[in-house]
């Protein structure tokens, strides 16, 4: 493919088939309209009123018991991002139409405080973007977020979040009122510190510069931040680790984490056209390094591997990573939400703890 017909702005450069829909609509062009053209490479925003909000996560290995996601689709346009495939749900592609058909899940916060409020809810911690990132442009203009936030202090409702957006920078003030009770974690996720690759791997987020900006200012606010070195592409980022984790050190980061990517579903068609595009060098490279990490696929679905990878290269990934966490000290120190055993009486109460 040639640069004139990238969709400039976007990860992904075709919708492929939703694998739910009997008729197929691969293209890179629309019914003959060019979707790199002025005007038709908006993104479209789709108002929905959810019926639930609050998921149990039944993954082992994601570090999460619930999850809620104000948002489905995401504007950020990250070619990897494992998301893609749950927009097929909404007969919609994981493609472009994950990146410019954008649900809203207008009833959210409603829904947040309900599910909290039940009578038999433990006040285990709920995480924020466990699907698609919770501050994502639109988020400036609906602040569905900041509403959960608001709702989760008025509860004293534990909270963490994972973004690379610096709209998380909006919220400080509650943010700060939830880590003074120790309600609250933060994980920036950085993929590379290369401008660059930053624009061709995720166009419309912040600049990694950004995020350590947002590491350093959590931090001095007071609020437990740490980074998520995610996904992984051996052969492409992976010789950015001690950098990374560096600069996150550097910046006030107190926790370090790593995933490998994998490119489940309708990930790995999307993915490999795009390194096609933009690595045309190296992308036979850069795939069979992916494969060497899942027993010769790209992706594995079995917990406890798929997200570490094995075999040498999945191996030298995790030594350099353990590596520079120590030169680093990264990973020192545990975070522990508070142990609830009551409800408050009242919003009154809030002002005792």
């Amino acid at each position: 493919m040639e640069d004139k017909n990238l969709v400039k702005g976007r990860g992904a450069q075709f919708n492929p088939h939703n694998s739910y829909q009997s008729q197929r609509y691969d293209h890179y062009f629309v019914e003959g309209i060019d979707l790199n053209e002025e005007g038709n490479n908006q993104t479209s925003f789709l108002s929905s009123e959810a019926k639930t909000l609050v998921h149990k996560v039944e993954s082992p290995d994601v570090g999460m018991n619930y999850s809620a996601n104000p948002y489905q689709g995401c504007e950020h346009g990250c070619i990897y991002c494992y998301a893609r495939n749950s927009h097929q749900y909404w007969d919609l592609s994981a493609g472009l139409d994950f990146e410019r058909k954008i649900i809203v899940k207008e009833n959210s916060p409603r829904l947040f405080e309900e599910f909290i409020t039940r009578k038999n809810w433990d006040f285990q911690p709920i995480h924020l973007s466990g699907n698609t990132d919770c501050y994502q442009p639109i988020e400036r203009k609906k602040q569905l977020t900041r509403k959960i936030l608001e709702i989760a202090l008025k509860h004293r409702q534990p909270i963490s979040i994972i973004t690379k957006n610096n709209l998380i920078l909006r919220d400080l003030d509650i943010l700060e009122q939830l880590a003074q009770q120790s309600l609250i974690k933060v994980i920036i996720s950085i993929t590379s510190l290369s401008e660059d690759t930053r624009q061709k791997l995720e166009p419309r987020t912040v600049t990694a510069a950004g995020r350590l900006r947002v590491v350093k200012t959590l931090s001095e606010h007071g609020i437990p931040v740490g980074v998520n070195v995610a996904p992984i592409i051996p052969g492409l980022t992976d010789h950015e680790i001690p950098a990374i984790l560096k600069q996150s050190a550097q910046h006030g980061a107190l926790w370090a984490a790593y995933i490998i990517v994998r490119l489940n579903g309708q990930i790995g068609d999307i993915f490999q056209d795009w390194l096609s595009a933009n690595y045309p060098d190296r992308s036979n490279k850069i795939w069979h390094a992916i494969q060497s990490c899942h027993n010769g696929h790209v992706n594995n679905s079995t917990f406890g591997t798929r997200m570490k990878g094995v075999g040498k290269i999945s191996e030298i990934i995790r030594d350099t990573f353990l590596l520079h966490c120590k030169k680093n000290n990264l990973n020192k120190t545990k975070f522990a939400y508070p142990t609830r055993t009551s409800k408050p009486v009242s919003s009154q109460q809030l002002s005792l703890f």
